[in-house]
């Protein structure tokens, strides 16, 4: 009797242990990014002219998170910043994906160890494959998968853009009324490279086209703005600059330090981006632009993208957004600032991608021509990815 009650109990438990691990993995990841990527609104402005005006856009943004998370980008969702019908609604011609492989626990803007890490606990909460649960190359391959098969499913709605032909079929079945949206790869941190030069040629296999140096952490590659260190290009990051502008990945300094940016703007031979962020002219955070910054990447027929959340611009309204799209445009130039939301990145924002066109009746309303609008919301965006992803 004794041992029939042990072992119902023992199964009981065992019951118990296998619904709440259960529970864990059909909710922890919403919960996790519930509460992560929230979207707190703010009033919007926008007007017949600004919507009509918008919809006559190519709409391109430099980066978001959105691969990082467990939802299928082709369903419209409560949760989060972006998934397709979204980009749909806010006439987006091109979205840039980035690949989140680490974060550091307890991270903040000023200093952060690389000895830690966030990651990997959503990557098994997730049940991603299990060779992405202790290698951060892995992680970005899975991220690429994601994305094609999110295409694949799409019945054409979602295209995967590899070369600067893709791009130009997209953006001429756009011309067309097609509602079709191009989706390209970049790298936050090429931490996942683990040391390897060769590893880059495998990321440029799987279609990455855009990659950032560092993220929240120094690396094997460079110095981060929020890394204990700060210091500049590694040996290994100075063939990663070079490698990449001959086999055709556009150069992002996005979350590296000052002396790092500065190492690539004089070093680079192609255009190099600031794929989301602020500048420091109007909102005083460390991993903001200085303007000398914004004229080095000027200078090398890159742009400035700017993001919508608090610590980028100092707010989330497209007001202040505007602001800090007109000092870029008065110090580096209109040719040179486009869109970089950070949209799924753990960050809060007061509008999705849907309701973009505010970011449009802001410039309006900033007395932006037209023409300097489209160039703005995408324009000069897909001009520097065009170019940047042809190979040498």
């Amino acid at each position: 009797m004794r041992m029939k009650r042990w072992l119902y109990g023992i199964g009981v438990l065992v019951i118990v242990a296998i619904v709440a691990v259960a529970a864990f993995l059909i909710f922890a990841p919403a919960v996790v990014e519930n509460s992560m990527n929230k979207v707190v609104a703010v009033p919007l402005k926008i007007t017949p002219e600004a919507r009509a005006l918008h919809a006559q856009l190519q709409v391109a943004d430099m980066h978001a998170d959105s691969l990082l998370w467990e939802r299928d980008l082709l369903s419209r969702s409560t949760r989060g910043q972006v998934d397709l019908p979204r980009l749909v609604d806010g006439n987006v011609a091109l979205q840039v994906f980035s690949s989140v492989t680490k974060t550091p626990k307890g991270q903040n803007y000023d200093a952060n160890s690389a000895d830690s890490d966030n990651i990997t606990p959503l990557t098994i909460a997730d049940l991603q494959p299990i060779r992405t649960w202790t290698s951060l190359l892995q992680r970005s391959l899975w991220h690429a998968t994601k994305l094609d098969r999110f295409a694949a499913a799409s019945g054409g709605q979602l295209r995967v853009i590899h070369t600067s032909a893709d791009l130009d079929a997209l953006l001429a079945d756009r011309a067309k009324g097609s509602k079709v949206t191009g989706g390209m790869l970049s790298i936050e941190g090429l931490q996942d490279l683990e040391g390897k030069l060769d590893n880059l040629d495998v990321l440029h296999a799987a279609g990455f086209r855009m990659a950032g140096m560092a993220h929240f952490f120094d690396n094997d590659v460079a110095g981060s703005m929020h890394g204990e260190q700060k210091g500049g290009l590694t040996p290994l990051g100075r063939q990663v600059v070079a490698r990449m502008e001959r086999i055709g990945m556009i150069v992002d300094i996005a979350h590296s330090s000052h002396e790092t940016i500065a190492e690539i703007l004089k070093m680079a031979t192609r255009p190099v981006v600031a794929s989301h962020g602020g500048v420091q002219a109007t909102c005083k955070v460390n991993r903001n632009l200085t303007d000398d910054e914004i004229r080095g990447v000027a200078a090398t027929g890159g742009v400035v993208g700017i993001g919508y959340w608090d610590a980028a611009v100092c707010g989330t309204s497209p007001v202040q957004v505007a602001a800090a799209i007109a000092h870029v445009r008065d110090v580096g130039g209109i040719d040179h600032v486009g869109l970089g939301s950070d949209f799924d990145g753990a960050v809060t924002t007061g509008f999705d991608t849907g309701k973009l066109a505010a970011v449009t009746q802001a410039l309006i309303d900033r007395g932006l021509s037209r023409e300097d609008i489209a160039k703005v919301m995408g324009g000069t965006v897909l001009r520097v990815i065009r170019a940047g992803i042809v190979p040498r």
